[in-house]
């Protein structure tokens, strides 16, 4: 994108004739080399912006905008050099691109100018963002269409998670689109010959960049991928056959090669995602479920089921729990294992609090490894990592105590490192500085020379204090000084009073208002023993690190492992420990396609009034069967629980195909392939789509492609467009639902007439919700029984809502003259109850044109004319029904 938004600033670049300095041709150097990004230029101990990119940058960041020049046609702002990280955060969660020009040369040892070039370019798909949530991921994406094959790419640079996808057929396009804006990339790829089209279906993700179209080839892509993973073939990555994947994967590394100037050496791995492996969510039920972030930005996380499963002890644990929530399993050996690894901690308190106490502690091993691969980490990052590393011995020792056989190919699996940890704890003193720029990060006996070195500067300033002490003994002068600075270098002060005193031998340096300070050859000799032996240590230490940190690189793949191995021994103690605190049981896997939950509670709700004090979840069963019933239909009044109840199943399917033991006294149910969703009401304008529009796009996506297998929650559909359409549409849909796809769902509704179906459909059934009516007004029982409800208690969910009492009763008015028109309506019917049922509102179009209308005005003519309308309408409903 560009480095500001347009239309946001006024041109100020600098004009063909405009003279410019050195220093301004190296910056005007590196902005043509890279247009579309804010020119980070270091001067000293700032980094600068000139000209556009200052006024940007000002206006982003509240800072100071100035001038080099008198006419101020040079504008420039800057920000201190070593307080620059969190400045560059702030522009780079802008969606601004920013190119980082260092000095390249050290301005003490040069007379000329000092080189500059750009050494990174940062963009929010590639920054090691500090400011990231654990549990957060910070994904830079590409996708690549050819045809009816669209391939998705995603890679964490701070974390080094690299995975392709590739998905073909008619709706490729849409499940690719899916999967990435559940992964919700700060900067997305696209080809530089991307239609806008497609661009504008992806507005929610801040950056699309856009990649010469060259790059997006077979035969640049794929040998790049191969080179990085240090492989003749992709075959062993899963990508045989897979050329839109790989491609997709090549151009990810091509621009992670052009932003960040070096190799990123932990990349080292890439994962071929088949989606037919896992319980498949689309982004719509990832939104409507709250399973990572709420519902509406900005809202308390505790709405979400990450937030209510977390117990996790390791950053890595965090995204581990994360991604198996956006991905649960749908391999049945592999989900009972992990119950058989859970049973097993959760029996055994000792134990498992053993192994959470030894996971305790160990930091992000993942963003620290990236951080040294690009070459951003300092030595106390080099000392954290070690220091997590030691716990692994810890780690294996609690996890080996446990016997099944999930918890044993982990151990195996386990590499503790010791010989990286051991490593860097000899070469690095117990408390390392920040950085390497004042050294003190190497410690005692790794380097004789250093040693020597760091002796000579011990010493040499011992001397200086003794030349002191000697001087003033010398010449007299109490108040004579030995000072340092980084101009002048070491000196004698003496005061203008004391001026006579100073001997023949003293070469006067600089002459200030009260003071003269002089050297002597001594002193000289002192100063360059000294100081070059301090810059010499300090160019060792580098020399050190160095090689400490190519070493640890080296084992980029180990460590990354050893992670991986964590976050999974973190996710299995969770969830055992979930069970444990909570009551959660161990859901029972069979092959028929059922789903019985005996006294189910919803996971977040029941957390959230846990935390809350506000009360205690009442629990309710559910039970579906392939073989009946497979469609429930359930009505009731608004805040009764209908909602509660469909996410509440959708919960406890997902929580069991984690591996998680669930909510309930127990649960019986077959896998599931796919969790549908149509909950609650959204538009989206920008894209020409209405509330009732997104409605239908989403049950058309349900019908279209839901299976046997799948878990289909439908909430209130039809209700965005007119009573006769919605109640059509939705009458059709249960039927569709039940005859051909025969998939487990539950289908809330205040159709009322969508009750009778269960007469007509065999696998289908009525629950509803139960509701309490005394003489203050209804209750909410908030549990959940069979039959159909009576009535909607609209206006008395209205009158909790606090309307006016005129309102009210006047609804009532109205309420009982509808009703009673009904009534006439249904006597009055021949046909058969059932089809006529669905539409006695049907009539109630045509009893509301009857009362509308003052007869006693009509002319012979206008009641002949409206009798025949109301015939020709009444003929069109019964030819629908028939």
């Amino acid at each position: 994108m560009p480095a500001a938004k347009p239309g946001a600033r006024t041109s100020s670049n600098p004009g063909p004739d405009q003279q410019l300095t050195p220093v301004m041709q190296q910056f005007m150097a590196a902005k043509r080399q890279y247009p579309d990004t804010l020119i980070f230029f270091r001067m000293g101990d700032f980094y600068e912006l000139f000209y556009d990119d200052a006024i940007t940058a000002s206006r982003e960041l509240q800072i100071t905008l100035t001038a080099r020049d008198r006419e101020r046609t040079q504008p420039m702002c800057g920000v201190p050099y070593h307080a620059a990280e969190g400045y560059l955060q702030r522009l780079l969660r802008k969606g601004y691109r920013i190119a980082i020009c260092e000095q390249m040369e050290d301005p003490k040892l040069t007379k000329k100018i000092v080189r500059r070039e750009v050494t990174r370019v940062l963009t929010p798909g590639t920054a090691l963002d500090s400011s990231l949530g654990q549990e957060q991921n910070n994904f830079l994406a590409a996708f690549h269409q050819d045809g009816q094959t669209a391939a998705l790419a995603l890679l964490d640079l701070s974390t080094g998670e690299f995975r392709s996808a590739e998905f073909s057929g008619a709706n490729a396009h849409q499940l690719a689109l899916d999967e990435l804006l559940k992964a919700q990339p700060s900067e997305l790829l696209l080809a530089s010959s991307a239609s806008e089209g497609f661009a504008a279906e992806l507005n929610r993700v801040v950056t699309r960049t856009h990649v010469e179209d060259w790059v997006w080839t077979r035969d640049y892509a794929v040998p790049l991928v191969e080179r990085q993973l240090g492989v003749q073939s992709l075959e062993g990555f899963g990508l045989a056959g897979h050329p839109a994947a790989a491609i997709a994967a090549g151009v990810v590394l091509h621009y992670v090669q052009q932003t960040q100037k070096l190799d990123a050496l932990h990349l080292d791995s890439l994962r071929f995602v088949e989606f037919a492996d896992g319980l498949q969510l689309d982004q719509v039920t990832v939104r409507n479920l709250e399973l990572v972030e709420p519902l509406v930005s900005g809202q308390d996380n505790r709405t979400t089921l990450f937030h209510t499963l977390d117990c996790s002890q390791t950053p890595m644990g965090k995204r581990f729990l994360r991604a198996a929530i956006l991905r649960p399993l749908y391999d049945a050996d592999v989900i009972n294992a992990r119950y058989t690894a859970v049973a097993e901690a959760h029996g055994d308190l000792l134990r498992r609090e053993d192994l959470r106490k030894a996971l305790s502690g160990i930091l992000d091993l993942e963003r620290l490894l990236a951080r040294l691969s690009l070459d951003s980490a300092g030595p106390r990052d080099v000392a954290a990592l070690a220091t997590s590393l030691v716990r692994l011995p810890g780690v294996l020792h609690a996890a080996s105590a446990m016997t099944a056989p999930l918890w044993r190919e982990l151990v195996g699996r386990l590499d503790t490192l010791t010989d990286i940890a051991s490593l860097v704890q000899s070469t690095l003193t117990a408390e390392p500085p920040l950085t390497l720029v004042d050294g003190g990060a190497i410690g005692e006996g790794v380097s004789k020379e250093l040693d020597e070195l760091r002796e000579i500067s011990r010493s040499g300033r011992q001397s200086i204090a003794t030349i002191e002490e000697r001087e003033r003994a010398r010449t007299g002068i109490g108040s004579l000084k030995v000072r340092y600075n980084s101009v002048f270098g070491y000196y004698i002060e003496i005061s203008k009073s004391n001026l006579a005193m100073a001997p023949a031998d003293y070469e006067r340096k600089q002459t200030l208002v009260n003071a003269e300070r002089f050297t002597t050859p001594e002193l000289k000799d002192y100063e360059v023993r000294v100081l070059t032996a301090h810059d010499r240590a300090i160019e060792i230490e580098k020399q050190l690190f160095a090689a400490l940190r190519k070493s640890v690189l080296e084992a980029a793949s180990r460590i990354r492992r050893a992670s991986a191995v964590v976050a999974e021994i973190d996710l299995l103690a969770g969830f055992a420990h979930l069970a444990s605190v909570r009551g959660y049981v161990r859901p029972v896997l069979v092959e028929e396609p059922v789903l019985e939950a005996v006294a189910g509670r919803h996971p977040v709700i029941e957390h959230w009034m846990g935390e809350s004090g506000s009360g205690r979840f009442i629990p309710n069963s559910l039970y579906l069967d392939g073989a009946g019933p497979s469609l429930l239909l359930i009505t009731g009044p608004n805040m009764g629980g209908k909602s509660t109840y469909l996410r509440q199943a959708a919960m406890l399917v997902l929580m069991a195909q984690m591996g998680c033991y669930v909510p309930a006294e127990s649960l019986r149910y077959g896998l599931v392939d796919r969790i549908y969703t149509r909950i609650g009401a959204s538009d989206n304008v920008a894209r020409g789509r209405s509330t009732f529009m997104v409605e239908m796009t989403e049950t058309a996506t349900i019908l279209n492609t839901a299976t046997a297998r799948s878990l289909v929650l439908l909430d209130e559909m039809g209700r965005g467009t007119a009573t006769f359409d919605g109640l059509s549409l939705a009458w059709a849909t249960v039927e569709f639902l039940h005859a051909e796809i025969g998939a487990r769902t539950l289908f809330a509704t205040h159709y009322h007439e969508l009750t009778m179906l269960t007469e007509k459909l065999p696998r289908a059934l009525n629950l509803r919700v139960a509701v309490k009516e005394t003489s203050s007004g209804i209750v909410f029982l908030h549990s959940i029984e069979q039959g159909a409800a009576s009535k909607s208690y609209g206006i008395e969910v209205a009158k909790l809502a606090g309307l006016p009492k005129v309102v009210l009763e006047r609804a009532r008015h109205i309420l009982k003259q509808h009703e009673k028109q009904e009534r006439r309506s249904v006597q009055v019917e021949t046909e058969e109850p059932m089809q006529m049922t669905m539409f006695t509102p049907l009539s109630q179009r045509i009893v509301d044109r009857i009362a509308e209308t003052d007869v006693n005005s009509l002319t012979p003519l206008q009641a002949l004319n409206l009798l025949e309308e109301l015939k020709q309408e009444l003929g069109e409903t019964a030819g629908f029904r028939s």
